[in-house]
């Protein structure tokens, strides 16, 4: 007699093929979308701590919104993850230099600059986090590139 399956296992085996033949699309989008959600959330609360001293701090906040929304397009329409996800997802990619810039920036700026590298990199803007925002719009640049699945 023969057993069918059990679903976790064939679930698994799908999305690997799928990965396997470039055919990620809609999971990227939705991925995108959940990293620009949680990236923007702890871009608000990192800036908010900082007083948003600078108005540019206000932009990858204001970014992360667009990708959640252009993410979630995505994922529900081909359309939009060719159109809207790309070109949200670049100004995004954007932004996330235009930070690691301003945070490098940052650091030379507190006192002693980078001669006290270690300090000012651990009690400065971190060094590190936009480019988070700049994989997160990688992340939505590449969903654009792949196949749907099917």
């Amino acid at each position: 007699m023969r057993t069918r399956p059990a679903p976790a296992p064939y679930v698994i085996d799908r999305m690997v093929r799928n990965v396997r033949h470039g055919r990620f699309e809609r999971s990227l989008s939705l991925l995108t979308a959940a990293g620009a959600l949680v990236t923007a959330a702890e871009i608000y609360l990192e800036h908010d701590r900082a007083s948003f001293g600078n108005r540019v701090m206000w932009w990858p906040v204001v970014l992360g919104p667009v990708g959640v929304a252009a993410g979630v397009a995505g994922f529900a329409s081909e359309r939009m993850a060719k159109t809207a996800l790309p070109i949200a997802s670049a100004v995004i990619a954007a932004n996330g230099l235009q930070g690691t810039y301003l945070h490098v920036r940052g650091i030379a700026q507190k006192p002693g600059g980078w001669s006290l590298a270690r300090y000012n990199i651990e009690m400065g803007p971190p060094l590190f986090a936009p480019l988070l925002v700049t994989m997160v719009g990688g992340m939505g640049l590449l969903a654009a590139l792949l196949r749907r699945e099917r």
